[in-house]
């Protein structure tokens, strides 16, 4: 196969690219970012497809690879913005003598809560709080996106029926 025809094969494949990336992404705009950068990371490695390697498996390798790695370069910037954000909040917090006895009473607190979930609603939802979006949570546990939100409200709900002593306090900062 010629480059040219490789390239034109790699074409044919958008639509079905599209569909894929939308599954992943969840989003049109990043399917469709995810798509460009499918079909320009095959086009530069083109010399390592081999005749017999099926192109459509190769591509979504390449896409599943990219959305990776761009998965885990989302998440380790989002973690570097949040821990900056929060750093003078949680400094402030920390340095004050009168909140340390009162913040352990409360994480405690806050900790057996979570661990009174049930799995299926602790898991999406801690993943939720750790910065995943929906789709992805959805993904990684292989059930729909709708599950997840449904469990994540659930979740919220039982959460603060458990803490409710809490709730003026939150009212009050």
């Amino acid at each position: 196969m010629s480059v040219l025809n490789l390239d034109d094969e790699i074409c044919n494949y958008r639509s079905s690219l599209e569909a894929f990336a939308l599954k992943f992404t969840g989003d049109v705009e990043d399917a469709n970012d995810l798509v460009q950068d499918t079909i320009l990371k095959a086009i530069r490695y083109m010399h390592l497809y081999r005749k017999e390697t099926n192109l459509a498996g190769w591509l979504y390798i390449i896409m599943k690879n990219t959305f990776i790695n761009n998965y885990r370069y989302n998440v380790r910037r989002r973690a570097v913005i949040i821990s900056t954000d929060n750093l003078l909040m949680y400094q402030t917090q920390k340095n004050s003598a009168a909140n340390v006895g009162e913040d352990k009473f409360i994480l405690k607190d806050i900790h057996t809560a979570l661990a009174n979930l049930e799995p299926e609603y602790s898991t999406p939802f801690l993943r939720y709080f750790e910065g995943y979006k929906y789709h992805e949570i959805a993904i990684e546990m292989d059930i729909p996106m709708g599950t997840v939100k449904t469990r994540i409200h659930i979740a919220r709900q039982l959460l603060k029926s458990q803490l409710k002593m809490y709730k003026s306090r939150a009212l009050n900062f």
